[in-house]
Parts: C-alpha cells; structure tokens; sequence
C-alpha cells in the first residue's frame, strides 16, 4: 500500500498473540515468532550451555511452541515467557551440562558467548577472573533459583514474565532471585556481579 506522498506504508507490527493466531490457520506465520525471538533466545542457550548446543536448544523451543500454540493463551501479547519457559525446561534436561560448563568457566574464565578480541586486554584478564568466579558461584546454586536468576538477568525478563516462565508466583520469583543474589554475594565477596 502507497501514501499520496508514493511512500511505501510500514506493515504493521502485531503483538506475539496475534502471530500465533494467525499461525494457527497459517502455520507459515510461526515464522515471524522465531524471527523476533531467536536470536535473544540462542543468546540465553549459549550463555546457559555453550555455543554447541544453543542452536539446538533454540529450535527445540521453537518445535515444541509450535506444536502446542493451539494452547497458547492468546491474552498474553508477549510470548516471550512463554518461549522462555520452554527454553528453560529444555535447558533442565541438559542441567549436567550446565553445570559442567560452569565448573569449567571457573577453573578457566572464558564466556561462550565473548567473541575474540573484543575488549581490551586488561579488562578481559580482570573479566575473565570475575567471570570464572562467577560461573562456580552460579554452578552451586539450586536449580530453582538459578533458573529464575538467569531469566531476570541474561534472558531480562520482568518478575512476572519470568513467573510465567516458570510457572511459579511473583513472589517465588523475587524469594529466588534475592537468594540467589544473596549466595552470589557471599561466595563472590561482597562483590555486585551486576546480576
């Protein structure tokens, strides 16, 4: 469609409910969730597991949201807890992964998800330092409140998408990510990992 002026009018952005309603008659359609939503998802897998296996982990997410959108809750515009509660049961099955991944990150102070050479020296020696430290303090964390933890920060979901992630109430949401925060803390010596 053309305005008088002869520019091309934008397509107009529907929210996530839409996208999977429509998809329900036009299953093509799905394609536009995983374009809005892969990659921050393949992000959050990577960080949680490894760059080997985020892309499987993302189009799990997307196999299994597409067979169940017939029951998605077409109320809720923002799909995004809902993938990312899928995401994050698939990261469950794989829990011993993550936890080994950490426990490495830690003896060795590399982030999966840092390309080459993209800060400085000096400021990565120090990251990196932090970061291993990091990764054993988040390896020893329950399951719950890592979980909860990493959809606030890595996946930046609010507590209550990441409550619908979960499944959980608000509350247990804010319990688990302040503990979480607490223990981090304390293993990390007082110092504020910006989680």
């Amino acid at each position: 469609m053309r305005h008088q002026s002869g520019q091309a009018s934008a397509t107009p952005v529907t929210d996530d409910a839409t996208v999977i309603a429509q998809s329900r008659h036009d299953p093509e359609h799905f394609a536009v969730l995983f374009e809005r939503h892969a990659p921050v998802l393949k992000r959050y897998a990577v960080l949680r597991l490894g760059a080997d296996v985020a892309d499987d982990i993302v189009a799990e997410t997307f196999i299994a949201a597409f067979q169940q959108r017939a029951a998605y809750d077409l109320t809720r515009q923002d799909a995004r807890p809902w993938l990312y509660g899928i995401a994050t049961n698939l990261v469950g099955r794989h829990r011993r992964r993550e936890i080994t991944l950490y426990k490495a990150l830690s003896r060795r102070g590399a982030d999966p998800a840092d390309e080459p050479f993209t800060e400085q020296v000096h400021e990565r020696v120090a990251a990196d330092r932090l970061r291993g430290r990091l990764s054993g303090a988040l390896a020893s964390l329950p399951a719950g409140h890592r979980d909860a933890l990493l959809l606030v920060t890595w996946g930046e979901l609010s507590y209550e998408h990441a409550a619908q992630s979960l499944g959980v109430p608000v509350g247990t949401v804010r319990s688990r990510v302040n503990r979480a925060r607490q223990k981090l803390r304390r293993k990390l010596g007082d110092i504020d990992p910006t989680l």
